[in-house]
């Protein structure tokens, strides 16, 4: 039995906070978990941002109401569904992800929540677990499934570690440069091939 695992943002759709930061102008917004590994960290400084400048959970679910999967990424992710299970392991939010899933058609997707006030305001968001990704990948894995786990992100690498077999994704230089041993793939013709190779198909 086998199972694709696959981070959301920069694999199935754009960059959430990179979007509002281009839509509010606010460029701190755009650093990501490309560039920061410590996730506590970089949504502490999210929050603190949002609150500085009085942007509410509704601002950016306003934005990602505009937002559609990465070109070619539905029509990837149909192929890997006729295929294989897959499940979409990712560090967002169901506040955030509910619209971008239905876009594509509603794979199962394993994320984490957000606590909010009274005015619509994001206080602290609440992951399911620390390192979430590669515990989900460990749990299948002690269930007998076959693993295969793909992002483009810090917060993936251990998933992808952790796994049977997996790849980068369109990853950054930086994370290409530490990661040698990873293997790439640029297009979804090639992360279809890759997936493909794994499951023998």
């Amino acid at each position: 039995m086998d199972i694709v695992c696959l981070d959301m943002e920069g694999v199935l759709v754009p960059e959430i906070w990179i979007n509002v930061a281009l839509r509010t102008g606010i460029e701190e917004l755009k650093i990501t978990t490309r560039e920061e590994p410590d996730y506590d960290k970089l949504m502490a400084n999210r929050i603190r941002i949002l609150k500085e400048h009085n942007l509410r959970l509704s601002d950016i679910q306003d934005v990602i109401a505009g937002m559609g999967p990465l070109e070619g990424a539905y029509e990837f992710l149909q192929s890997l569904r006729a295929m294989t299970q897959v499940v979409i392991l990712s560090d967002t939010f169901t506040e955030f992800a509910q619209p971008l899933m239905r876009q594509l058609d509603y794979p199962m997707i394993w994320c984490n929540s957000l606590v909010v006030d009274e005015q619509n305001m994001i206080v602290r968001h609440r992951m399911r677990l620390h390192d979430g990704k590669r515990k989900a990948v460990q749990a299948m894995r002690s269930l007998n499934y076959r693993t295969f786990a793909a992002g483009d992100s810090y917060n993936d690498l251990s998933m992808i570690r952790e796994a049977d077999g997996g790849c980068l994704f369109r990853a950054p230089q930086n994370i290409l440069s530490e990661c040698p041993d990873l293997r790439i793939t640029n297009t979804y013709e090639e992360f279809l091939c890759e997936i493909k190779g794994f499951l023998g198909t």
